[in-house]
Order: structure tokens, then C-alpha cells, then sequence
């Protein structure tokens, strides 16, 4: 069995309708790649779970996990990257509005270029003029109070070494810093054009009123984590001896479901309040995850 190099990580919430032509179409992009698909359902009320499930039988590549409730789109690319095996993470909305066709771009650029990210950059947004001036001024006022360098720090497609991000501070809404964090932890990051496209079903989860004032209230926040929270050095410079294994590889915590777990029915065993079940369950299993959350 070969080893992984790519993880692409999405979470999902309430995207049944665009899941099954993005998980074609990153199929098809990735056909050549030795890769693993990480799909976060974010505590979708939809079909998103039962559709991941099923899909889970015939495409072995593809482990779906679960939030028991919504926790947010940090927190599910958080998730994914904790159990992902790959050395490399491709992040991915799950809207359909990114291209899955330049994951390998920008990993070729990452590898070639020794970065430990590379941003997707939207030179042609497909957004509603609203969306498009909010992103607009967002970036220019983060560029200049972060100094992160990054054109469109917003968008959802990045490739980025998964042992930096692991080794970033952890808070909700991180997702929209990457490019800030990883400078701030004397990782380099490096942006690349991509295709973007309009939203294929359903509707956004981000307006003006949920993003300005958090957003304002997170840049202060990241300005005082760029200063104040460092590494004392570059973690993929220290050699550990006894070649432990990495935070998150084998490690389970209080509220997870592990998939070690998972030979038992969802039904017939007590839930956490907040967890994650591993979608990526023994195929024995899947039938009966495939009914959904248990009333």
C-alpha cells in the first residue's frame, strides 16, 4: 500500500446538493495522486451524512466524519486535519465554487517552491457584487494591519503541510488567518491563480452582518497571536529519537468517537453531546449508519 501525500479536507454543512459532483470531479482531478478525501459533515440537518455514507462503499479514498452539531468551518478543517494521513492538506469548501482541477497546481508549487502554504488566489470571483466588495475590502484591511502578503486570504483553496497547520494556535474562524498564522510561525507562504465558480445549489452561509464585526474583532485578535504566540523554532527542524507518533495520528480525546468504536450501530450505543464519528467505518457498519442520526 502506497503512502498518502495529499489529504483534501472539506467541511460541509447542509451541501448534499454539491457534494456528489465535487467528489467526481476531485476523482477525476486526483486520478494520478496517491490521496485520501476528508469530508467534515458540519451537523448538516440535510441528506449530507446518509449521501457521505453511501458514497463511503464504493469509493475507498473518501472517509466522512461527523459533527454531532454545527461547531463551525474551523473546527471541521481542524478535525480533518487530524485525521488526515497525508503530509500535504488541500482545503475545500464545500460548495462547488472551488475547482478541485488546481489542487495539483498548487502542490506542485508548495513542493517546488518549499512552502508550507500556497494560497489559491480568485482573480474572477463569481459572487454577488455585495460578497465581492466585502471580500475586497477585507483582504486590503487584513493585508495591511497582518502584513501577511496574502491577495485572497479568504479563499477556500489552499494546500498547506499538515504539521503546520497542526502547529498553529487553534481558535474559531482560523480558517480565514492561515496565511497570517503560518508567517507568524516563520513558515512561508505563497499564493497561485485558480478557477472560481459560481455556487451550485443551495444557498451561502456568510453575509456582511456574520462576517464584519467578528472579522474586525479577529484581526485584533491575530495581530496580538502575531506577536505573541511563536515557536521557538521550526518544528519540522527538531529530530525526535524515539519516533513518536504526531499529535492527532493515534491519539483520541473525550467526546470523540474513534472509528475503533465503530463497530457498534450509532443506535445502540450512548453519543457524546459533542463528538466525531469516523464515517470511515468497517463496511459491516455502513448500512446502518447510512439511516442517519439516530432520533
Amino acid at each position: 500500500m502506497h503512502a498518502i501525500t495529499l489529504s483534501v479536507v472539506i467541511p460541509a454543512h447542509n451541501e448534499a446538493a454539491n457534494l456528489s459532483a465535487l467528489l467526481d470531479e476531485i476523482e477525476q482531478a486526483l486520478s494520478h495522486q496517491t490521496y485520501e478525501v476528508i469530508v467534515v459533515d458540519d451537523g448538516s440537518d440535510d441528506d449530507t451524512w446518509p449521501l457521505l455514507v453511501a458514497r463511503a462503499h464504493r469509493q475507498d479514498t473518501l472517509r466522512p466524519l461527523r459533527h454531532r452539531f454545527s461547531a463551525g468551518q474551523s473546527t471541521a478543517l481542524w478535525q480533518a486535519a487530524r485525521h488526515a494521513r497525508g503530509e500535504w492538506l488541500a482545503t475545500l469548501d464545500g460548495d462547488g465554487q472551488n475547482d478541485p482541477a488546481d489542487i495539483s497546481g498548487l502542490l506542485e508549487v508548495a513542493i517546488a517552491e518549499q512552502a508550507d502554504l500556497v494560497g489559491g488566489h480568485r482573480i474572477s470571483r463569481q459572487d454577488t457584487p455585495l460578497k465581492r466588495l466585502s471580500s475586497r475590502v477585507a483582504n486590503t484591511v487584513r493585508a495591511r494591519l497582518l502584513g501577511d502578503g496574502a491577495p485572497d486570504s479568504g479563499c477556500g483553496l489552499k494546500v498547506i503541510r499538515r504539521q503546520a497547520f497542526l502547529s498553529l494556535p487553534y481558535f474559531d474562524h482560523m480558517h480565514r488567518f492561515l496565511p497570517a498564522l503560518v508567517t507568524a510561525q516563520g513558515g512561508r507562504c505563497l499564493s497561485h491563480p485558480v478557477n472560481h465558480r459560481p455556487r451550485g445549489a443551495g444557498r451561502s452561509h456568510y453575509g456582511l452582518g456574520n462576517r464584519l464585526w467578528v472579522g474586525i474583532i479577529d484581526l485584533v485578535g491575530v495581530s496580538w497571536l502575531q506577536r505573541r504566540c511563536r515557536l521557538p523554532v521550526d518544528c519540522r527542524g527538531v529530530d525526535d529519537a524515539l519516533d513518536l507518533p504526531r499529535v492527532g495520528t493515534t491519539l483520541s480525546c473525550e467526546g470523540e468517537v474513534s472509528a475503533k468504536d465503530s463497530t457498534d450501530s450509532e443506535a445502540g450505543r450512548p453519543q457524546p453531546a459533542f463528538g466525531v464519528t469516523d464515517g470511515a467505518l468497517p463496511r459491516a457498519a455502513l448500512n446502518e449508519a447510512s439511516r442517519g442520526p439516530s432520533q
